[in-house]
């Protein structure tokens, strides 16, 4: 075995090789790589440090034999985690938020019963309940009934129900319990969202082993025709001018056809389950509406929509991901209405040193492109609030040197104090205990000629919260009171005939008119404003819901309305 001071100078040459460049540095690179990969790793975190070198070399490489050499050791990486874990090693490291889904190692999570139902698919055989850390009681008797005879008889008088055992029998040895439990759920004559929703409230914890299977943070990269050899320094944040990237022409967006889409939904779950990630958007994406964007460098930017059925009562929802020569390095949420949405963009821990500035801001290019978007927001949770590795990071200056500024008044002063600060000494950094509090609001991004502050303190929650305070005031608490109320009399000033809308229209319909029916002047619109609010309404559930954003931007009075109920 190599010793360890060795071992650890090696790791220490190749991690800074990722910002060396010249015409013998990718040569170099793979010296290292050659004597690292025949090395004995004594622990898992010298392992998983070598790991990470290599996913960053296999997106930010300096030549054609640095790719070869990485994909050649990744492909058989598994082999030193196993080899690892026969030496009696502590396995806890690689079960990090940062560091899991490497190969040759085990997960184990509460999965929504999507994903769930995906992974049994994907890894037939493979998924387990985890007992020992699962306790049902009260959930598992209520539902429970629904799947196994007779289980009544026994939940609901006694206090030892030997849930484990009712699972066994009922699923015999042939499947796994797991795959069996979802099977039954999917068998429910209930609809998507109800299966979702009974599934999900028994919180089943799965436990899966990954193996040397593709879906891993190991082997997920994708092969590509070009990749782009980095023969120059990487370009820093500081080179990147936000205000001249989003001034530049429209991207050119490439529709993919659905088989084409349904492979980019399939890796956006990959990537997500083996990082304990899950976002609506990226377990929900719609194959029929994936684009893509090649934006140079070896980046492609994937973005898609939600299906029908699954969106969101008021806003439009964009989800994507980022691809780096094949690797996937971030992933992209962005929700919004009119000219202004809310962005949530993470690239993963291993790429935070390449170029994170310059593809953000073909991020951001691409979904104001894609969106119409003039206002872009940030969510306090990208900036560190409850967010302590957004605070390590120094998220809130990133976001402010691109051009973001804070939306609270009291904030925005607070950060006039510490650019003074920064200004007058080079080694001050900001306190952690500073940099939650700049990140206790949203920061905000406008584009020449946007109106600056309008969506300063806008939140659909706001929105939200006036209609159920109504409901409790006006309605005695009766939802159902209140949204027939709102039915008929926003049908009537809008001269809608719900009779003749689809069953999607007339849900979209019944949302619109909660926000609607609070509208003191709807009554005063004119015609071609009640017109157009009602062309809004029944596209919000056609095939593009772009075609939905775009229209919301075009009715300055829907607009003044939705600003007014939601700040």
């Amino acid at each position: 075995m190599m010793p360890a001071t060795a071992l650890a100078r090696l790791l220490s040459q190749l991690e800074a090789s990722r910002y060396r460049f010249g015409r013998r540095e990718a040569a170099h690179v793979v010296k290292l790589l050659k004597r690292l990969a025949i090395a004995r790793f004594p622990d898992p975190s010298s392992l998983i440090r070598f790991h990470e070198a290599l996913l960053f070399f296999r997106a930010f490489p300096q030549g054609p034999s640095a790719v070869r050499a990485t994909e050649r050791i990744l492909n058989r990486f598994h082999k030193k985690v196993q080899a690892l874990h026969k030496m009696g090693a502590d396995m806890d490291a690689f079960d990090t938020f940062e560091f899991s889904g490497i190969a040759g190692t085990r997960m184990e999570d509460t999965l929504s019963f999507d994903v769930a139902r995906w992974l049994v698919g994907r890894t037939s055989g493979k998924v387990e309940i985890a007992w020992e850390n699962y306790e049902p009681g009260r959930e598992l008797g209520t539902t429970g009934p629904r799947l196994m005879p007779l289980l009544e008889d026994d939940a609901y008088v006694e206090a030892d129900t030997p849930w484990r055992r009712w699972l066994e029998a009922a699923s015999g040895k042939k499947k796994t319990r797991a795959s069996w439990l979802i099977e039954r759920f999917q068998q429910l004559p209930l609809t998507p969202t109800q299966k979702a929703e009974l599934y999900e409230s028994l919180r089943v914890p799965l436990r899966w082993n990954l193996g040397n299977c593709a879906i891993t943070r190991t082997r997920n990269w994708k092969p590509v025709r070009d990749i782009f050899y980095h023969d120059a320094p990487l370009i820093s944040r500081s080179e990147v001018s936000l205000a001249d990237e989003l001034a530049r022409p429209p991207v050119h967006m490439t529709k993919l056809s659905p088989r084409q889409g349904y492979e980019v939904i399939e890796t956006i779950r990959e990537v997500m389950l083996v990082r304990y990630r899950e976002l609506y958007g990226t377990t929900l994406g719609d194959p029929a509406s994936v684009v893509r964007v090649e934006a140079g460098r070896g980046v492609s930017i994937y973005l898609w929509n939600l299906p029908p059925e699954r969106r969101l009562p008021l806003r439009s929802y964009v989800a994507g991901l980022t691809l780096k020569n094949g690797v996937p390095i971030n992933y992209i949420e962005a929700i919004g209405i009119c000219e202004w949405m809310e962005v949530g963009f993470n690239t993963f821990y291993t790429f935070r040193g390449g170029e994170a500035g310059w593809i953000y801001a073909q991020v951001l290019r691409s979904l104001c492109h894609r969106m119409g978007t003039t206002c872009v927001s940030v969510y306090p949770y990208q900036l560190g609030h409850d967010n302590d590795e957004a605070i390590a990071s120094g998220a809130f200056w990133f976001y402010r040197k691109l051009g973001f500024r804070p939306g609270r008044p009291e904030l925005r002063e607070l950060v006039a104090r510490e650019e003074k600060k920064i200004a007058a000494d080079a080694k001050y950094r900001t306190p952690a205990r500073t940099l939650k509090r700049l990140a206790a609001g949203h920061v905000f991004y406008e584009s020449p000629g946007s109106e600056v502050g309008a969506w300063d303190s806008f939140s659909t929650r706001n929105i939200g919260l006036r209609v159920n305070r109504r409901m409790a005031q006006e309605f005695g608490g009766d939802g159902e009171r209140l949204r027939d109320h709102s039915r008929r009399t926003v049908a009537r000033v809008l001269g809608l005939n719900v009779g003749l809308l689809t069953a999607s229209e007339r849900l979209s319909f019944e949302n619109f008119a909660l926000v609607l029916n609070l509208v003191p002047d709807l009554r005063s619109w004119t015609r071609d404003e009640k017109d157009e609010m009602a062309e809004i309404i029944r596209s919000k559930s056609k095939a593009n819901e772009m075609r939905f954003l775009r229209l919301t931007q075009r009715h300055n009075r829907f607009r003044k309305a939705l600003l007014k109920l939601g700040s």
